[in-house]
């Protein structure tokens, strides 16, 4: 390139093909904010707030309106009532005001010193609210035979509401009470231990599984497609069919797992497999291995099909033994790949909630980080807690992911 020569992508073409990209990147790019970023934003907002899950709704006025005294005939008198009431028991609702039309038929009476009437619409001014406060207004009326003929159903047209209300999740006040409350105690340091080992034992046996399994399906014979298909079972089950099946499978009473284990003079007594620490934590990491070694089969099985049988070939004429052509061939050629599972499976597992959930509901020295997640925000109505561990599983796997990029996936040259 000479002096006079513009730098490549930098010239009135290179703009256009830059702004040509950027226009068709920008629907993918909205899109994944919308989904993505968004989502993880409210959840680092919510952690930092004092939310419990009754304040998911903000405070409002909540009215009931009916006709009392059940008039029969032309000229009866009845009460036009509305029954009104802070829907927050601790939060004010301010300048509260109820509208309504007076339903044809009705002649009102006399109105409450806080409402007025124009025409047939009503409006009152409640004012102020605190929690919890309920109010009544009371109308006499007297009913025609109009309104009796038309049998006027006051929920088709529901007295209109306002007021202001304070809402917790959009205002500006902020707390570390959430990340506080997480981390006080040996609770978490435990929780995360548990998560720690269910992750790392899960993944790495997940791999070595479907590494084994691979190698066993690299060679064809007959039966292997039915064979291979049997494989992914786990996998494609539903996960509560699955999760069912081994509670039934090893329940401590009617299990065929502990029939089989004193028939055979194993155990003197029934085994509660998911009731017990540690066995409990094993036997869920157990089914992680078992249910999701499929994938890490599928994967390993391609790349292994893909490795020149040349290399093998030549590894036999120099008298190398299975294990020598396993570790110096195969081994090198896998390694990106189970770099990748590894990567994929660690976030995966780290992140799973419903497997362990199914099975022990988190009992028995097996609650991890997500399913604190969800006793945090739904059993103890702690929203804002919950959001704070679901920041601190986003942290952790964020410095996962950094230690992983910086120093394993360079050695294998992603």
């Amino acid at each position: 390139m000479t002096a006079l020569e513009p730098p490549k992508g930098t010239g009135p073409l290179g703009r256009r093909e830059a702004r040509l990209a950027w226009g068709l990147l920008l629907p993918t790019i909205t899109i994944v904010s919308l989904v993505v970023i968004l989502p993880l934003l409210s959840i680092f907002w919510i952690s930092f707030k004092p939310v419990g899950l009754a304040d998911l709704r903000p405070p409002a006025p909540v009215v009931r309106e009916s006709v009392r005294g059940r008039p029969e005939a032309d000229g009866d008198a009845a009460t036009l009532q509305y029954r009104l009431r802070n829907s927050s028991q601790d939060k004010p609702i301010l300048g509260v005001t109820l509208t309504d039309e007076i339903p044809e038929g009705l002649t009102v009476g006399e109105i409450d010193p806080r409402c007025t009437l124009d025409g047939r619409t009503l409006f009152c001014d409640l004012g102020d609210w605190e929690g919890g406060q309920r109010e009544e207004i009371e109308i006499p009326v007297v009913v025609s035979g109009a309104f009796l003929d038309a049998g006027v159903d006051l929920d088709d047209s529901p007295a209109g509401l306002t007021g202001r209300a304070e809402n917790i999740l959009t205002n500006l006040d902020f707390t570390l009470e959430n990340f506080v409350r997480v981390f006080d105690g040996d609770e978490f340091w435990g929780v995360l231990w548990v998560t720690i080992f269910y992750t790392v034992f899960g993944t790495i046996g997940a791999l070595v599984m479907g590494l084994f399994a691979a190698m066993l399906l690299d060679k064809s014979f007959r039966g292997q497609g039915i064979l291979r298909g049997l494989y992914l079972f786990p996998y494609v089950a539903p996960v509560i069919a699955v999760a069912f099946t081994w509670v039934t499978l090893f329940d401590p009473f009617s299990g065929s797992a502990n029939a089989l284990l004193i028939q055979m003079g194993v155990t003197d007594g029934a085994i509660n497999f998911f009731g017990e620490r540690p066995l409990a934590l094993i036997m869920v990491t157990v089914f992680e291995i078992w249910r999701y070694f499929p994938l890490s089969f599928l994967f390993i099985l391609a790349r292994m099909q893909s490795i020149p049988d040349d290399m093998y070939e030549a590894a036999d004429m120099d008298g190398a033994s299975p294990f020598q052509k396993f570790w110096y061939l195969s081994m090198p050629q896998l390694l990106g790949i189970l770099s990748v599972l590894f990567l994929l499976r660690f976030i995966w597992t780290f992140n799973k909630f419903d497997d362990i959930f199914l099975l022990t509901g988190g009992n028995a020295g097996t609650r991890t980080l997500t399913v604190n997640v969800y006793e945090q925000a739904f059993a103890i109505s702690n929203i804002g807690a919950g959001a704070a561990v679901a920041v601190v599983i986003f942290c952790c796997l964020l410095l996962f992911s950094f230690v992983f990029f910086k120093y394993i996936s360079r050695e294998e040259g992603l």
